[in-house]
């Protein structure tokens, strides 16, 4: 089975053990709609990969530990769209689930998600109990305050913002979950693969920013200019769109010469650099690419 048939395996028995017994029909189906269609599973996708790439020795807890992340990861779209912060009326092509749901049923079915993901992960705690602890840690850390995606959302808050704190918090963190708990399902330990993930992570971001200023909402399938709209710092305010995309690159080549070694690192490479291409606008994808 490929990476991507093992991440949604993972995620649709993960959503089914929500939906089993008798539910409220309502949520149980927001549950489904929230993470599918799932984009391109960025997260889980570098969770797997460097799982693989450290030897995947337990894949049922690869499994859990990359559904866990996604899970994670579309609770905070869920709750990103709500009307009390960015009120976006569309997600990966569609209605956003408050749209279709109504709001209560949207702030319930984020707040299953982030429930589910750690059921997740506990449910396969019988696989290596003592890693299935050190996944939940890192999870948690990663989505929590003071450094988890909760943080990120809540530096929007603030009159002062901490650009880098911001920036590591509301996207490196998933990304920096994401390496550490693919070395650890493998067995490894988690602090080498820390810096791999916040590079992805900040790259991203840089990259989210260049989407933002340059697409529509076709393209996107959500809406954009909402780092104007909502007065957020940008890379492409900051740096310009040329400058915004060489920060990305060089972020980008960074990323590669931090991979630990492994067996895998080589394959790591080549997925970071084809993820600089998917992340780097269509104008400019013919332009040189990490490590030229």
């Amino acid at each position: 089975m490929d990476i991507k048939a093992r991440i949604d395996h993972a995620i649709a028995e993960a959503i089914a053990a929500g939906q089993a017994g008798p539910t409220p029909a309502k949520l149980a189906s927001a549950l489904h709609y929230a993470v599918h269609p799932g984009g391109a599973r960025i997260r889980p996708s570098i969770l797997m990969s460097v799982a693989l790439a450290c030897g995947d020795r337990s894949p049922r807890l690869t499994d859990a530990a990359a559904a866990a992340l996604e899970l994670i990861h579309c609770a905070s779209l869920v709750h990103d769209d709500l009307p009390c912060f960015d009120d976006a009326a569309t997600r990966r092509g569609k209605p956003s689930v408050h749209r279709a749901y109504g709001e209560p049923l949207a702030v319930l079915t984020g707040d299953s998600l982030i429930i589910m993901a750690f059921e997740t992960l506990a449910r396969a705690a019988g696989e290596d109990p003592a890693q299935a602890a050190r996944l939940i840690s890192i999870l948690a850390r990663r989505t929590g305050m003071p450094r988890g995606i909760c943080a990120g959302q809540g530096w929007e808050s603030e009159d002062d913002v901490d650009l880098s704190a911001y920036h590591q918090a509301k996207t490196g963190a998933l990304f920096m979950a994401a390496t550490q708990m693919g070395a650890v399902a493998a067995g490894e330990d988690a602090e080498p693969w820390e810096e791999l993930g916040a590079r992805i992570g900040e790259a991203f971001q840089v990259a989210d920013d260049l989407r933002d200023a340059l697409y529509d909402g076709e393209t996107l399938g959500k809406p954009v200019g909402q780092d104007d709209l909502h007065g957020r710092p940008n890379a492409v305010t900051e740096l310009g769109v040329e400058g915004a995309i060489d920060r990305m690159r060089d972020i980008l080549a960074g990323a590669i010469a931090s991979i630990p070694k492994c067996a895998g690192e080589a394959r790591l490479a080549a997925l970071v650099t084809a993820q600089a291409e998917v992340l780097t606008p269509i104008k400019w994808r013919a332009a040189r690419v990490p490590g030229e």
